[in-house]
């Protein structure tokens, strides 16, 4: 049985343990991210495939009439065709919960930054402002406390409930949006009312049909003026060009993104200009610590062991 990995590298910086998966596919073959035109002959006679990030598209995974398993390597699947694999009977299936420590610490490291304006008052220590003596020269950014403020948290499932979590240590309140599309549910608000009353607002919710593009133009004229927009989910949350227009503008207070559609981001994806006041962008290493990708292998193997025994362990097809 041919396994492969289709881009190790993208989980593993050489400092992973691989043994867990080694012990359910002992051939397994860890390769490399791969050129787009490489990814169709690799998995051609392949059974199994564990990937992060390279597309499986519909075209793909028609080509390879071996395959039974795909093992993706965390929460999101949107790059992989679930319609294809369902039709090509392939099952897939994902990791759940094994980076929402690594998660929230990301998020409220984005939070603290832009409230404490990290960025701006380390250039001023670096650029020489600070050391000539000339006050002037430290340009001043207004820090708040977070007391007393409102987190909106958009998405609330295991990673929304973990950022939530940290909120009362600052003394803020939390308040969560309701499900796109759905009726509404008892002590949540319509996501029109929470952009208004949250001070920051952090989504953590899946990229589908209707989510794609959810803050836009108009949603981000619902936030306060001074208020933070924090996106470790998925880019296409967010509309880039909008978002990039309203932190020049001055009609928010700053932006921590860690994702951006597609990945690897386009040059010309507005929201890679460092000339943006107020804005730190991460290039998608929210779920990055050591601890939560050593665990997400695990998990990965547990998921190979289950569906070899005939179960369904974490199973999205």
């Amino acid at each position: 049985m041919r396994a492969i990995y289709l881009d190790y590298d993208s989980v593993s910086y050489a400092d992973l343990e691989p043994a867990p998966l080694l012990e359910v596919l002992p051939d397994l073959e860890f390769l490399p991210t791969p050129a787009a035109g490489a990814v169709t002959p690799l998995i051609r006679d392949a059974e199994v495939i564990l990937v992060n990030r390279t597309a499986l598209s519909r075209e793909r995974l028609a080509a390879a009439k071996q395959l039974r398993l795909i093992v993706c390597s965390g929460t999101g699947t949107d790059y992989v065709d679930l319609a294809a694999a369902q039709e090509f009977g392939i099952a897939v299936c994902n990791v759940v919960d094994y980076c929402t420590t690594s998660v929230a610490q990301h998020a409220w490291s984005l939070i603290l930054a832009l409230t404490q304006h990290l960025v701006e008052y380390r250039r001023a220590c670096t650029d020489g402002s600070w050391a000539s003596g000339d006050e002037s020269r430290i340009q001043y950014q207004e820090i708040r406390e977070l007391t007393g403020r409102t987190l909106g948290i958009v998405g609330w499932g295991n990673l929304g409930r973990a950022v939530a979590a940290v909120a009362p240590a600052f003394g803020m309140q939390v308040i969560v949006a309701n499900r796109l599309g759905q009726a509404p549910a008892a002590g949540r608000l319509q996501l029109p009312e929470l952009l208004r009353r949250a001070d920051v607002v952090s989504l953590h919710c899946p990229l589908n049909d209707a989510t794609r593009g959810m803050i836009g133009a108009a949603e981000l004229a619902l936030m306060k003026p001074d208020a933070v927009l924090i996106n470790t989910a998925r880019g296409g949350l967010v509309d880039a060009a909008a978002l990039a227009a309203a932190l020049r503008a001055g009609r928010l207070g700053g932006a921590g993104i860690d994702v951006l559609e597609p990945e690897p981001p386009r040059a010309d994806n507005p929201l890679l200009d460092g000339s943006i006041p107020h804005l730190i962008v991460t290039p998608h290493v929210a779920w990055g610590a050591r601890e939560a990708r050593q665990r997400c292998l695990a998990e990965m193997a547990a998921n190979i062991r289950d569906f070899f025994a005939g179960g369904r362990r974490m199973r999205v097809v």
